[in-house]
């Protein structure tokens, strides 16, 4: 599998050949380093590690230093991809223009943090009337029963925190490749807020 990470600058709109404005989201490429590479005669599988954005030299403890080689800076955010479809060295830098000529990816990320929230904005419930007299409004109403077993079951749908969760949006179009400024535009939302890290990999879809 192919794929890099990259960094959510936000969202824009472009103009296409037939002059419809797309929504879109910009992704910076930042320089991913092959960190380390790992193969299944002493791993037991095949894998790249990669690397972005240099780490402060203060906030580097020897066990994490550890596992870098010598000519490459201590990175902050790591990821193992395994199966890399490209033969790459440790060392090697990877950007944007592996993805040429790709029509549409799948991006992962983390999406936004909600809080604590009740079950109509959580799960989608509909509520109580809002007519004076009535006591349920917002509440989940009953969750357990009045006789054996008398308790509430796993899974049942409460309030609880909502969002922050890995999320992955499929077969996402590309509109355009930067390949001199590293940017990727592509065609509607990604997950997560801007300057959050999401991996990009070839959708497996289409």
């Amino acid at each position: 599998m192919l794929g890099l990470m990259a960094k959510k600058v936000g969202m824009t709109q472009v103009f296409d050949e037939q002059g419809n404005l797309i929504p879109v989201t910009v992704l910076r490429f930042d320089p991913n380093v092959v960190i380390a590479q790992k193969n299944k005669e002493k791993d037991g599988y095949n894998a790249v590690v990669l690397g972005i954005d240099d780490k402060k030299k203060n906030h580097i403890t020897k066990p994490y230093a550890g596992q870098f080689p010598e000519s490459i800076a201590p990175k902050k955010y790591l990821r193992e991809i395994r199966d890399f479809d490209e033969e790459v060295e440790v060392g090697a830098v990877l950007g944007v223009e592996v993805f040429e000529g790709c029509r549409y990816v799948d991006v992962t990320g983390v999406s936004k943090g909600k809080g604590f929230q009740g079950v109509m904005k959580r799960h989608g419930f509909q509520g109580g009337r809002y007519s004076h007299g009535s006591k349920f409004h917002r509440e989940p109403g009953s969750t357990g029963q009045s006789t054996y077993p008398g308790k509430t079951f796993k899974n049942v749908k409460l309030p609880g925190r909502m969002g922050r969760e890995r999320v992955t949006v499929l077969s996402q179009k590309v509109v355009k490749i930067d390949t001199d400024k590293q940017l990727m535009l592509i065609r509607g939302a990604v997950p997560g807020v801007n300057k959050n890290i999401v991996l990009v990999r070839p959708a497996v879809k289409k």
